[in-house]
């Protein structure tokens, strides 16, 4: 299946030193991929003739005059950033020129611009970002991560069901399992907005676990993990956060002496399994989740290889019907109206 993906080249802490090669590494690997580089295009064919890539139909520049930096207020990069290459770029998937587009841009511009052009689905109030994380069984999809600081149980709900949908599409999981991240498994624990939740989700289509804590995420105990974006985000860096420590500790340990360092070329087929594993580049490509549109976030600090995997996240996504199946599954049930 042909998909075609819009890419934000500027967006970023690094830009088109990264997003660049990144979709030249993915027109190597799927031959059933086109792009369309979005940005400047002078800046974009003078990164063309360096990396000394030849010409390709399968590879497009979108010209783009402005560019959104990492602390723009999104209020502002909505009302006068117009031409910016992320805009431009999720104009190229309303348009339908794009199935999917891809920024590591500014998450609360790229957010609230998404949301603004493409809106959202039928019966979904707000939008979640959903991505996958490590645990002891593979990985776990957890949302929100960021998108949303306060939400309501209905919200909650919605997210479980998006959540749901995503991982059994992706993963193939006829049922996958969901759990509410509390701060405790019993059915008393939390504040009323988590009670209230629990309610809904356990009425909801979907596998509803129940609760589950922290430690749950990472046990592998349910596929989906759904919290508010607050919590989400926390999360998250905290365990991009312990992954990182926990290579630098191993990595002193065996550097402490020579009889250390020789343990260390015996255990080094482990250690390198062990680093993969946990490897946070792995799992780069968030979905903004609710929309009418495919949109797929990276992180901002990606390297080409996170970025890469960003945008075969995004061509996994379109090619395993994500809309149209959060769609059906939206419509096919009653969601309750937020007042």
């Amino acid at each position: 299946m042909t998909v075609t993906v819009a890419v934000d080249v500027m967006g970023g802490d690094i830009g088109i030193d990264v997003t660049i090669p990144a979709a030249l590494d993915l027109l190597a690997l799927d031959s059933e991929v086109n792009l369309i580089l979005v940005g400047s295009q002078d800046l974009i064919e003078q990164k063309l003739k360096r990396l000394r890539f030849q010409f390709s139909p399968r590879l497009l520049i979108q010209h783009a005059s402005e560019v959104v930096s990492m602390d723009e207020a999104p209020a502002l990069v909505l009302k006068k950033k117009k031409d910016s290459s992320m805009r431009v770029a999720i104009n190229l998937v309303k348009e339908g020129r794009a199935h999917a587009c891809v920024s590591a841009g500014n998450t609360g511009a790229l957010m609230a611009t998404a949301r603004f052009v493409l809106k959202m689905m039928p019966g979904i109030e707000r939008p979640a970002i959903a991505t996958k994380m490590p645990s002891i069984k593979g990985h776990v999809y957890v949302l929100d991560l960021g998108a949303n600081v306060d939400c309501d149980a209905e919200h909650l709900q919605q997210f479980g069901i998006m959540g749901s949908t995503l991982c059994s599409a992706i993963e193939g999981i006829e049922r996958p399992t969901v759990g509410l991240l509390n701060i405790g498994h019993e059915a008393i624990k939390g504040g009323e907005v988590i009670k209230h939740a629990a309610q809904l989700l356990a009425i909801s289509p979907i596998n509803f676990y129940g609760n589950i804590e922290g430690d749950d995420i990472f046990r592998g105990t349910v596929n989906v993990v759904v919290c508010d974006g607050f919590v989400g985000n926390v999360v998250l860096k905290t365990s991009e956060g312990l992954a990182w420590m926990l290579s630098q500790m191993i990595k002193n340990e065996f550097k402490k002496n020579i009889f250390t360092r020789l343990a260390a070329i015996i255990a080094m087929p482990v250690l390198n399994s062990f680093r993969k594993k946990v490897d946070h580049r792995r799992y780069n490509g968030a979905s903004l989740l609710g929309l009418r549109g495919l949109v797929v976030k990276s992180h901002g600090g990606a390297d080409a290889y996170a970025f890469r995997n960003a945008l075969q996240y995004a061509v996994s996504e379109y090619r395993n019907n994500i809309i149209e199946r959060i769609e059906a599954t939206i419509n096919s049930i009653q969601l309750p109206k937020h007042p």
